[in-house]
């Protein structure tokens, strides 16, 4: 899973402002490489790994339920996610995301230390559909491969004819909220800001929405490796990757940008979803405008 990980967007170089007028920056564009994109309705299948607690579980059920809902205000989760649609050479990308079945690994039948080749067999128990993402998320008390040194969650696919795609990403709470629950902690490196609060008051659930809608859009626009990507195929920037750290308009490295603030409980969000939720979620790059998309 490492040519598509999702990484801490505390590896960004911290520049002053005057600073950075001198540095050249790089054009941002995701060049199309015509594979496979996942199109149509995308079913998206759970697979828990440890112990969550239901109030964990609703907020991730219904930010995916918020990927297509119309009935939320706006900006909602839906018109951040419409962007997947613009991916569109030859193919319509996703416009639909519905999620199906759930899997409950409360034993840890693997222990709590899981190797990457472990993550993808626990993705296999969702099954090998074309047009599906098997997401394996794991609790707070389990260690994976490369998770709080240089990933925080990432998306594959398994080989061979029956290919399917898959994605993972762990709670931070416990083990390193300053580098995977960012910006809801104080971050490990860099400026040290006053941290955000978690919209739904969960700092790991919430840090693990922020992963997880890169993962999605990362899987619905680069699912095998041959779709939308800049850079080099191991180490791609993706449609969220590539705006990394970016939550509201005029953000800076350290700083997550102009977001909303829910008057009553204080936390920060950008998107509203189903169910009365609030979501905070990142910039998606817009192949329309090339350039990394916000919603406020």
């Amino acid at each position: 899973m490492a040519a598509n990980d999702y990484f801490a967007p505390l590896f960004l170089i911290f520049i002053s402002s005057s600073m950075a007028a001198l540095v050249q920056q790089q054009p941002l564009l995701l060049k199309y490489h015509d594979g496979a994109l996942l199109k149509g309705t995308v079913t998206v299948n759970l697979i828990w790994y440890g112990t969550f607690t239901p109030t964990q579980r609703s907020i991730i059920i219904d930010f995916l339920e918020s990927l297509n809902s119309t009935q939320t205000p706006i900006p909602s989760v839906a018109s951040w996610w419409s962007t997947t649609e613009k991916y569109n050479s030859g193919q319509a990308a996703s416009t639909a995301v519905v999620a199906t079945r759930q899997f409950l690994d409360e034993d840890y039948s693997l222990g709590k230390s899981l190797k990457s080749s472990q993550i993808k067999y626990l993705a296999a128990k969702g099954g090998h559909a074309n047009a599906a993402i098997n997401v394996v998320l794991t609790a707070k008390d389990v260690a994976v491969d490369g998770f709080c040194m240089n990933r925080c969650g990432g998306h594959g696919a398994s080989r061979g004819p029956a290919r399917f795609a898959y994605a993972w990403v762990g709670d931070a709470e416990s083990q390193c909220p300053g580098y995977c629950a960012w910006p809801f902690h104080r971050p490990v490196y860099g400026p040290q800001a006053a941290p955000l609060v978690a919209p739904n008051g969960d700092v790991g659930a919430d840090g693990m929405v922020v992963s997880l809608a890169a993962a999605l859009a990362g899987a619905v626009t680069n699912p095998f490796g041959e779709g939308y990507f800049q850079g080099e195929a191991a180490a791609p920037l993706e449609a969220v990757t590539a705006c990394a750290g970016v939550f509201g308009s005029g953000a800076y490295p350290g700083y997550a940008g102009s977001v909303l603030t829910d008057e009553t409980t204080g936390g920060s969000y950008n998107a509203h979803g189903v169910n009365g939720r609030r979501y905070l979620l990142p910039a998606m790059w817009d192949p329309q405008t090339s350039q990394c998309s916000t919603l406020v």
